[in-house]
């Protein structure tokens, strides 16, 4: 009896791997209908990123640097006099450079330095944003990089691109079912991509730095889109 059960438990063995491999080929041999479906949502922003700073020149590192200095604390007082918090004022560029004169190209000569200082100002208050500007100009900010808008929660907006990629997925799936003349069975694998929100492109007067400022300058945030793609794959019935 010892001798004979290992030849058992090795045919149990043997009549299971077929059946688990002939499952997985069945699967494969399913006719499929492979389909991608796209959502959109669309949401105001409700942030609002500036980039600004100060560039001097001088002759010495070190007056371009002191100039520099001098001005944008200017900048950064007049950032928190509109009501921007310490925690959302970053600077984001500092650099200190020669200036050359290369009239004789052999040997080039400095001239001077030219000191650059960025700051990124970020304001979730987007009737904010034009005061901010206007208060920059004001305190010396000779070089606005730009403004960004961004959603601060893009969950629920993602959630409603998600659901209608779906159906657009589904409602292409069954187009096709009924125009091969088949039934359309269950989903047999699915995926998502998003590519996030696609920002508008701000509206922002431009206006000489000496104008009035009684008015403040006007930034429009627009509308951001979301796109959701997702991937399905359907067995055919």
């Amino acid at each position: 009896m010892k001798a004979v059960l290992p030849l058992i438990a090795g045919a149990l063995l043997m009549t299971a791997t077929p059946a688990c491999a002939q499952s997985h080929h069945h699967e494969d041999m399913v006719g499929k209908i492979s389909v991608s479906g796209l959502g959109k949502s669309y949401q105001a922003p409700d942030v609002a990123s500036v980039s600004a700073g100060v560039v001097t020149q001088a002759p010495t590192a070190q007056l371009a640097m002191q100039k520099n200095s001098k001005k944008m604390n200017a900048v950064i007082a007049s950032l928190k006099s509109a009501g921007i918090k310490d925690r959302h004022i970053q600077t984001s560029q500092l650099s200190l450079n020669p200036q050359y004169d290369y009239s004789n190209r052999k040997e080039p000569r400095i001239t001077g330095y030219q000191a650059r200082n960025t700051v990124s100002a970020r304001s979730e208050n987007l009737d904010q944003v034009g005061p901010m500007l206007d208060a920059l100009i004001e305190a010396g900010a000779n070089n606005i990089n730009g403004i960004s808008f961004s959603v601060k929660d893009p969950e629920d907006a993602k959630s409603e691109a998600r659901r209608a990629a779906v159906k657009d997925a589904r409602r292409k799936a069954e187009e096709m079912a009924t125009a091969a003349g088949v039934r359309l069975g269950r989903i047999l694998q699915m995926s998502e991509s998003s590519g996030g929100f696609q920002p508008p492109q701000p509206m922002m007067m431009a206006r000489s730095m000496a104008a009035d400022m009684a008015e403040s300058m006007p930034v429009q945030g627009g509308e951001q889109t979301l796109a959701v793609t997702v991937n399905i794959i359907y067995a055919i019935d």
